[in-house]
């Protein structure tokens, strides 16, 4: 492939991406990956940011009994891995849910990217905070909460509440899923869900579950 031609290849991929974040991809070099990759895994040393410019990744952590706990999901035109540029180890891994496409980008790369576009540099802040704001509050109810009252808020966080005029519909979603977002287990989670069907608060379906009403505060 000509040098003209990868270049017309890696301005289309970047296109969709905000200016600020185009910028700072095409520092990188553009990787694909297959569905079920592991990109990032927990622990490993890494000095690489990972701009996301085609598809859908998990960020989990797993214990050696091969339990997981998933702490978001990353779309494309967002970032990932930017908590090792300080050169600790990675805080968490980084699975695939689709095929997708990254631009990584080299620590010293960010870093000239930064002394050529201060004003990344406050995006970069805000996105540390947003995330560790989030980690904090995924804690905290894992603390305080019981499993029911920790399935209710994740629900509901997609755009809930629903209601009967307004049902809120989530896709993509199984009851591992839910599982792993909130420290349970599937079979635990699975008669919470049963339960609230049965009594109207929400629908099942493959995949795919919708709020009918507001969940009771407790169950």
């Amino acid at each position: 492939m000509t040098a003209s031609r990868q270049a017309a290849i890696q301005e289309k991929t970047l296109s969709t991406l905000s200016p600020a974040l185009r910028s700072l991809a095409q520092r990188g070099t553009l990787r694909s990956y297959a569905k079920n990759t592991i990109i990032v895994s927990e622990g490993d040393a890494g000095d690489t940011l990972f701009v996301l410019t085609k598809g859908h990744v998990r960020v989990f952590a797993s214990d050696l009994d091969g339990r997981e706990i998933t702490f978001g999901h990353i779309h494309a035109g967002d970032y990932f891995g930017e908590m090792s540029l300080d050169g600790g180890p990675r805080s968490a891994s980084v699975v695939t849910l689709e095929s997708c496409t990254c631009a990584v980008v080299t620590r010293a790369a960010v870093r000239d990217h930064l002394d050529q576009e201060p004003g990344f540099a406050m995006d970069l802040v805000a996105q540390v905070i947003r995330r560790a704001r989030n980690a904090t509050e995924s804690a905290r109810s894992m603390a305080l909460m019981d499993v029911y009252g920790r399935v209710s808020v994740l629900l509901e966080s997609y755009g809930g509440p629903g209601s009967p005029e307004q049902p809120v519909e989530i896709t993509a979603i199984t009851h591992q899923d839910i599982a792993s977002r909130v420290g349970a287990s599937r079979e635990m989670v699975s008669r919470l869900l049963k339960d609230l069907e049965k009594g109207g608060y929400i629908q099942l379906g493959i995949k795919r579950l919708t709020l009918l009403s507001k969940l009771p505060a407790n169950w």
